[in-house]
């Protein structure tokens, strides 16, 4: 019961930096595709990239228990590798809804998110959290 209410709590943690930086994400991603006309993929490319610095930090302080055995330019490369096939799988879903749907980008955005949340929840729980089970979250 104890690991559902600490991962129920992880989550939650999780959830929150996620919303801030989807924030920063999405509103950075407006800002360089309307205020300064620079084309949606390359706006979203560049915006994901800003948040994913601001999330790196948030996530390691915050959400997820740093490993012992993985030096911190270490973990920052993995996070930053994970980020980058997450931001690849957001391009693709994004480029695929609106050019092959017809979608909005602004709306796509949100369906690509959705998708990539998941995605960095998984693999950043497999590939950079500390493994034992018996440490407080």
């Amino acid at each position: 019961m104890k690991k559902m209410f600490d991962l129920a709590g992880q989550l939650i943690k999780f959830g929150i930096v996620g919303v801030i930086s989807t924030a920063l994400d999405y509103g950075l991603m407006v800002l360089f595709t309307e205020g300064f006309g620079i084309f949606y993929l390359l706006s979203s490319t560049l915006s994901y990239a800003i948040s994913l610095i601001f999330n790196y930090f948030a996530s390691m302080k915050f959400v997820f228990r740093s490993r012992e055995d993985m030096g911190r330019l270490r973990e920052f490369v993995t996070f930053t590798l994970l980020c980058l096939m997450g931001m690849g799988l957001n391009q693709l879903i994004l480029w695929l809804i609106v050019e092959k749907c017809g979608i909005y980008y602004m709306i796509s955005k949100i369906l690509a998110t959705v998708v990539v949340m998941v995605w960095n929840f998984v693999t950043r729980k497999l590939f950079l959290e500390e493994r034992d089970i018996t440490k407080k979250i």
